[in-house]
């Protein structure tokens, strides 16, 4: 659950500087806004169902006691010849399973790239992509490990019409269910073994003929000539040959495609079955329950209370606080919250001469880079401290939002600035309530290979709940705050607390 500096902070408009610290306190009488879900542009959602859209770009934080995925995603793979509807049986698949987290990888997007004298064959209609031959399945089963796992990967897009992989590869997520369809789905040793369960789409050839035709004449830009010689050249013998033997492999056989609902009941009632087996839940109640009685961590630096601060807080805190007094007070707050949290940097000795001709030993930062990484959109109002003591410091976003029916927090957004792996990441978020979203925002950095110990969360206020969840789930991150606050009431809001309602 996230809970910011005010209770609208979410549900506004983003932006930085008084704009953002603006948003904090709603209008005086302002009514309470219903939860709006932002969307990467580049990151579509994959299906919407009945009852709620499902999305590809994240997952909820299954954690262990070393801040791993508790158990791995259930992987369904699905066979058949070409255009035999796998993709339409999937997407019936995971519209019916109705379970906010699932991935789609096709095996589409695993073609080998081609030398150019197999360029020039492909042009031809001569190279012969129905082949085993024809796939990356190293990367293929690297990539599918990688996701069921619940790490983060590069899947290659691949031009169907150029026969190339595209420059820019695309990010995905692991998912509580991964399908995986291709023609070749069982037609490697390790990558059966990552498969739960196997399906296979068993379509008449000539109904897979004609929609072969339809797909590659009106989307790929072939001419119906030289589909037709391609079909009859490689495409029939490669599924009598490879594809329509490993149908034996299969556990299940669905004739007619995704016109068969009754074959697509079955399935899904024995994955939601499997699930319930996984046991996918969030675990950071438990985590944080086994914690609470103990001291705050080692990890945890809280700024020390000086009349200067202490007094800042009391400003904030009080309810008759204007806006304007609020958002400069919390400003100056935040200002000395990030110049604490970069003591923790690392430096060097560094010695420099002064215009006087003399040589003074100073210190110098030893690391890599610095990257500001904002949960959004309370983590946004921090940004300018950030910036007004880190010169063209990078700055990366996170949209994380609570599912209002499981409870459990989800990623709708991302967009971070390439090779973070080694910089020291500002982790930032105006409140920290249970560590959720704090959680989740860790564990897409640790996707993105940024190493544990070089994450601060850097927040305005915390609550123990959330400093014992972090700290237990993540032992190397740095956690950083002006003040650690007893309790959560009823609606996961910190107690006393900041800001107005």
């Amino acid at each position: 659950m996230i809970l910011l500096l005010t209770s609208d902070l979410l549900l506004r408009g983003s932006g930085s500087g008084e704009d953002s610290l603006d948003r904090l306190l709603p209008p005086a009488g302002a009514p309470r806004k219903k939860s709006a879900t932002s969307l990467s542009k580049t990151e579509p959602p994959l299906l919407r169902t009945g009852k709620r859209t499902i999305y590809t770009a994240g997952r909820p934080p299954w954690y262990d006691e070393h801040g791993a995925q508790s158990k791995e995603a259930f992987v369904i793979g699905l066979c058949g010849g070409s255009a035999s509807g796998k993709t339409t049986v999937a997407n019936k698949i995971i519209e019916a399973l109705d379970v906010p987290w699932v991935v789609l990888l096709s095996m589409d997007s695993f073609y080998k790239v081609l030398s150019p004298e197999e360029q020039v064959l492909a042009a031809q209609n001569d190279y012969n992509f129905d082949h085993p031959g024809a796939f990356d399945f190293e990367l293929l089963v690297a990539t599918l490990r990688k996701l069921k796992q619940g790490r983060s990967v590069k899947i290659p897009v691949y031009d169907f019409t150029t026969h190339r992989r595209q420059k820019d590869w695309k990010n995905l997520y692991g998912a509580s269910v991964i399908i995986f369809e291709g023609i070749m789905s069982f037609a490697d040793k390790e990558l059966l073994q990552l498969l739960d369960m196997k399906i296979f789409v068993d379509t008449d050839s000539d109904i897979r003929l004609v929609r072969r035709l339809r797909r590659d004449i009106t989307e790929r830009g072939r001419d119906i000539e030289g589909v037709i010689k391609q079909y009859n050249k490689f495409v029939k013998p490669a599924f009598e040959q490879y594809i329509e033997p490993t149908m034996r492999l299969a556990d299940i056989v669905v004739p007619r495609g995704g016109g068969n609902m009754v074959a697509i009941d079955l399935i899904v009632q024995h994955v939601h079955s499997q699930l319930e087996e996984h046991t996918l839940l969030f675990r950071r109640a438990l985590l944080a329950s086994a914690q609470q009685m103990q001291q705050l961590p080692q990890t945890l630096s809280v700024l020390e209370s000086t009349p200067q601060v202490r007094g800042l807080h009391t400003i904030i805190r009080n309810k008759e606080t204007s806006r304007d007094e609020f958002i400069f007070y919390s400003k100056r707050l935040m200002r000395l919250l990030i110049e604490h949290a970069l003591t923790f940097l690392p430096s060097q000795p560094c010695a420099v001469q002064t215009p006087q001709g003399h040589e003074y030993e100073g210190r110098r930062h030893s690391g890599k880079g610095i990257t500001g990484v904002s949960i959004l959109r309370a983590g946004e109002t921090m940004e300018p401290a950030l910036r007004a003591v880190c010169k063209d410091v990078r700055i990366g976003k996170i949209l994380i939002q609570t599912n209002l029916d499981s409870g459990e927090p989800e990623l709708h957004y991302l967009r971070l600035p390439k090779d973070i792996s080694e910089d020291h990441i500002i982790l930032m978020d105006s409140t920290v309530s249970t560590g959720a979203a704090a959680m989740m925002a860790v564990r897409v950095l640790l996707d993105h290979e940024v190493q544990e110990d070089k994450i601060m969360l850097v927040s305005l206020l915390m609550a123990e709940l959330g400093v014992h969840s972090v700290a237990y789930a993540f032992p190397k991150v740095k956690i950083i705050t002006t003040a650690v606050d007893k309790n959560l009431d009823d609606c996961l809001h910190v107690i006393p607390g900041i800001g107005k309602k």
